[in-house]
């Protein structure tokens, strides 16, 4: 009994208990997935990624382990940046681009993340690796217009399909992938561009204000033809009104100018509806 009342004693059975403690006890957070291993081999899942989980239940908190035998792998269950290096594309009309882009991406199967790559930065790696190979075999397929035109949207989701399929392999899903910068390099090769850019630009103004052009000349003539024909009808219906119409129409035309003298002889035929129109009773 003496044994017990030994304070050295209760200080080592004491640190015994925080040692083992702390080899047991472990704290989850809402923000983490755990794997633990037994002996070095997978055991079981703590808090997995369920995106159907209602809110609040989770397997957060504080855990329990066997120690000495069971490890713990933290693992990251939030959306997670995947920030690409500077890429060198040539384009199908020959231009190199340097292209800056970017992904998003969770880890949905931890376990299968620990098996096949092992740490989260061994998978950032190896996502990186393939969405920069997709990336430059993709816009290696598009001219230079098309990086700044809408269908580079469409690319986009054709890339993220594409490592969406390889990023499974190692327990991941890719959510997004966007390009924050596409530019030619400085210098020569971007004026060369800028100048290539405008004089097509040029050409398809002339080509639109030719095509213009030509259908208001179509326009004009079918609204002329129509007008005519309108007249022709309308004057043919009484050719006597005719002849007058077209006789004021060329003395206003002739009799504008006030400061011109016209000398003509009283029975000139330009003069005849000045006379009157004798009516027959």
């Amino acid at each position: 009994m003496s044994l017990f009342r030994n304070p050295i004693v209760w200080a080592i059975g004491a640190f015994t208990l925080i040692v083992v403690a702390m080899g047991t006890l472990y704290t989850v957070h809402e923000t983490q997935q755990v794997v633990v291993l037994r002996l070095g081999k997978p055991e079981r899942i703590v808090n997995a990624y369920d995106p159907k989980a209602p809110f609040g239940t989770s397997g957060a908190g504080l855990v329990a382990k066997v120690p000495f035998i069971e490890n713990t792998i933290f693992v990251d269950k939030r959306v997670l940046n995947l920030d690409m290096e500077q890429q060198t594309v040539l384009t199908t009309d020959q231009l190199r681009l340097v292209v800056d882009a970017f992904a998003r991406f969770r880890i949905t199967d931890p376990l299968r993340m620990v098996q096949t790559v092992g740490t989260e930065q061994n998978l950032n790696d190896a996502l990186r690796r393939i969405l920069a190979s997709k990336m430059r075999n993709e816009l290696g397929k598009q001219p230079f217009a098309a990086l700044l035109s809408p269908e580079r949207t469409a690319m986009m989701d054709d890339i993220q399909t594409t490592v969406n399929r390889q990023a499974k392999q190692y327990g991941a899903e890719i959510i997004d992938v966007r390009i924050k910068r596409a530019d030619l390099p400085s210098g020569a090769p971007l004026e060369s561009a800028f100048l290539r850019m405008r004089s097509a630009r040029q050409q398809e103004a002339a080509t639109i204000r030719a095509q213009g052009l030509k259908q208001a000349q179509l326009v004009r003539a079918d609204a002329d033809a129509q007008a005519a024909s309108t007249y022709a009808g309308s004057f043919g219906k009484d050719p006597q009104f005719y002849a007058f119409y077209r006789a004021m129409q060329a003395y206003r035309t002739t009799f504008t100018d006030q400061s011109s003298t016209v000398v003509m002889s009283p029975n000139n035929e330009f003069l005849r509806e000045f006379e009157g129109r004798q009516t027959n009773r």
